[in-house]
């Protein structure tokens, strides 16, 4: 267990290091998350101003949430153009990391291209992604506390198997099913390290974000002393640009690690940037 932890800690290293030696990486979270709000924005807009607030709510003040075919036709398409958005991203990120793996450069426009490239496959595994959120959704909705648990315990199994779906995608150009098989192949042969890198991640990300409140809770205690508002403004903005900072390295840094772990699993080839090692170890045989 502690040598899971300690390689992971070292493939969250060494994927730092790729990143700070191209900081343009950022970029495509950066879009992807633009991408998303944009997403966002077109549903939910028309939602609200075709809303009759009147009925929202019987007298008893009861709130009455919106179901039926619609419903859930409306929340499909948005289950699919958010996977698509975010798997598109990730794929040019995985394009371009691949490029850095090798020692290549590796532009913005470079990782695009490499996932317009992929676009039939990338959006069936959005529908596929999509039907299967969809499905959980809707049993989850009528299931009592237990099946709950069970229907999330399913989406948790049905994350982690599908953890390298889209490098699989970009690289092997195969459809959606055989990428789910894949990844997960690849999952049993990683023992889960390279999922234990993540909570890697996690741990420095919760750390950075502890250190990212200080801004703000020195702002609001200095505004309580001195009676102005500036400072806890001041503060607030500080913290929410930190905060939003340590999301886009954590993101980035992920798909990073995937790209990295993918690409010794599939071709045995160490990346540039990355400990031949620490690799070996986390496909060492179970004994």
């Amino acid at each position: 267990m502690f040598q899971r932890i300690a390689n992971g800690w070292e493939l969250t290293k060494q994927s730092w290091s790729l990143l700070k030696s191209d900081k343009q990486l950022m970029v495509f979270p950066i879009l992807s998350s633009a991408a998303c709000f944009l997403v966002l924005a077109s549903f939910a807009l028309p939602m609200v101003a075709t809303m009759d607030w009147s009925r929202l709510s019987d007298p008893d003040g009861r709130v009455h949430y919106f179901n039926g075919p619609v419903a859930y036709l409306v929340a499909f398409a948005f289950y699919f153009t958010n996977y698509f958005v975010i798997s598109f991203f990730n794929a040019a990120l995985i394009g371009a990391a691949m490029r850095k793996f090798e020692g290549e450069s590796a532009s913005v426009r470079d990782g695009l291209a490499v996932a317009a490239s992929r676009l039939p496959q990338l959006l069936g595994w959005a529908l596929v992604a999509a039907t299967v959120g969809m499905v959980l959704r809707m049993i989850s909705e009528r299931a009592g506390l237990i099946g709950k648990i069970v229907i999330g315990l399913i989406g948790m199994v049905w994350s982690i198997a599908t953890y390298f779906v889209v490098p699989v995608l970009v690289v092997e150009g195969v459809g959606p099913i055989d990428a789910v098989k894949r990844s997960g192949a690849i999952i049993r042969k990683t023992w889960g390290e390279s999922l234990t890198a993540n909570v890697g991640i996690g741990v420095i990300v919760m750390f950075a974000t502890l250190l990212a409140l200080l801004p703000a809770i020195a702002g609001i205690a200095t505004t309580a002393a001195a009676d102005t508002a500036v400072p806890a403004v001041i503060g607030i903005v500080a913290t929410v640009l930190l905060l939003l900072v340590i999301s886009l390295v954590a993101s980035t840094l992920q798909v990073i690690l995937v790209a990295a772990v993918y690409r010794y699993a599939a071709t045995g080839l160490v990346p540039e940037q990355f400990d031949g090692a620490t690799l070996r170890q986390v496909f060492r045989k179970k004994k």
